[in-house]
């Protein structure tokens, strides 16, 4: 009949065993998912800030919020210079190699804001864990979007806490350090689970229009 399984010399068993045994991409995508969901889930678990680290954070956030688009700018300068690629996920100035050049850009500014604000509303939701979630979880997924991917999110903490340091002077201790750290591991972790989320919504989605394209194309056969 032309079937591979009727072929004489093919062991329909062994045709089975094999197709069994090779996952599809929405296998390898659940098992990737579940693993780095795992692996969130851990670092959800750690983030317990006691009130007295709550109230580090919202005092070291008061202090910086006063010169917020200047610290919105630095950051992202910073997080160009040690990783050059990030920029990459920016359509707008990824082709702008002049820092200085750089730092009057508009939208560069416009950005910084942004992520200024979210910072904001995080300290906002201290006391709010399902918000704080929801809010994190559902940037993840746009920039899921966006391209941009969860590596980012480290970067972008770890040059945060570097440039608020000198702007905060001997207000900075190791104690307001180490719950900044806390804080940025939990968004980070929050975000990539709505990356990953998303990315398994397109990927099934595409998934779905692949074999709807195939049964139509079957169909008019």
């Amino acid at each position: 009949m032309g079937c591979t399984l009727s072929s004489p010399n093919v062991n329909p068993d062994l045709a089975v065993s094999e197709e069994k045994v090779s996952p599809s991409l929405e296998d390898v995508l659940d098992l990737t998912s579940d693993l780095q969901c795992r692996v969130d889930e851990e670092l959800q678990e750690s983030f317990v800030l006691s009130e007295a680290q709550k109230e580090l954070i919202r005092t070291s956030w008061e202090i910086l919020h006063k010169d917020i688009a200047r610290v919105g700018v630095i950051v992202f300068i910073r997080l160009f210079e040690t990783h050059p690629e990030c920029k990459d996920a920016f359509f707008l100035f990824r082709n702008i190699d002049d820092f200085q050049q750089l730092k009057m850009s508009k939208e560069l500014q416009a950005h910084g804001l942004r992520v200024m604000s979210f910072i904001e509303k995080s300290v906002g939701r201290l006391d709010q864990t399902d918000k704080l979630e929801h809010l994190a979880f559902e940037l993840g997924r746009s920039h899921c979007r966006y391209q941009a991917p969860p590596k980012y999110y480290e970067y972008l903490g770890t040059q945060f806490i570097q440039v608020v340091q000198p702007i905060l002077k001997e207000e900075w201790t190791p104690e307001v350090e180490k719950a900044w750290e806390s804080l940025f591991k939990y968004l980070a972790a929050t975000m990539r689970r709505g990356f990953d989320a998303e990315e398994k919504t397109s990927a099934g989605q595409s998934l779905h229009s692949g074999k709807a394209g195939v049964e139509s194309t079957l169909n008019r056969v």
